[in-house]
């Protein structure tokens, strides 16, 4: 019987090193090359075999289209992992640990998260909202802009319809949070990332490369659809956020 074929992708060292950098961030081809020091054509290869198992994706930089971002799909990981470990025994599915973010949250400081974007307007502050919402308030999340603009109407009704009411949420320029420390600073666009400013205490410095989904139209109606294909990636991104900052939070405590 062969193994699956997940195990067959990702057992190879240098495929597992590019999905290990890809958990932690989303990179440039350059990026993994450097991480990894592996030539470019090397790198490619391996990551077309990720993308053709789906294991990865690749989406062009809105920040010079020349540039492309690759991003690791964690929820497919997460599910060929659990068949995997069923394959080779039933009593091997893996079960999710449970939480500790409310033993955690009286006990102590909270993890500070500042998500960034352009305008502040959709993509950050929806993500602020998911992370408040799922971490039941265990973590300190802000967000802001390079060039804030007013909250799009669209962003307030997709996190309405998930139970979040974000409406009357005041836009933010990045600037008011420099000089303040985060433990992960996250940036969801291209072009913000080009500019993002140096913050005390070295926070883990984390890309999520989302398009804009205000610019997937003319009109409120017809940009609707990108904002929800956008609240769904970060409602599927966020989770594993959580659980990293949740594990890192418990090793520092142990030690």
């Amino acid at each position: 019987m062969s193994p699956p074929s997940f195990v067959r992708l990702a057992g190879h060292p240098l495929r597992w090193q590019l999905l290990s950098e890809l958990g932690r961030s989303d990179r440039q081809v350059r990026e993994l090359c450097a991480l990894i020091g592996r030539p470019q054509s090397l790198v490619s290869y391996h990551l077309g075999r990720l993308r053709t198992e789906q294991l990865v994706s690749m989406r062009r930089s809105s920040a010079d289209r020349r540039d492309a971002y690759y991003s690791l799909d964690l929820a497919r990981c997460a599910g060929l992992l659990t068949a995997t470990a069923s394959a080779l025994h039933p009593g091997l599915r893996l079960a999710r640990a449970p939480s500790s973010r409310r033993r955690r949250r009286a006990g102590g400081a909270r993890p500070r998260v500042l998500f960034l974007c352009t305008g502040n307007s959709a993509r950050s502050q929806m993500a602020e909202a998911l992370v408040e919402h799922l971490s039941e308030g265990a973590i300190d999340v802000l967000s802001a802009g390079s060039h804030p603009k007013p909250l799009h109407p669209n962003a307030a009704r997709v996190m309405r319809e998930r139970g979040i009411d974000i409406a009357g949420r005041r836009s933010k320029h990045l600037g008011e949070f420099t000089r303040q420390p985060f433990d992960y600073v996250i940036s969801l666009c291209d072009r913000v990332r080009e500019v993002c400013p140096e913050f005390p205490d070295r926070p883990d410095l984390v890309h999520w490369s989302i398009a804009d989904p205000a610019r997937e139209g003319d009109t409120d109606a017809q940009t609707y659809p990108a904002f929800e294909r956008t609240a769904t990636e970060l409602a599927t991104r966020i989770p594993f956020l959580l659980e990293r900052i949740e594990q890192t939070t418990f090793s520092q405590e142990v030690t």
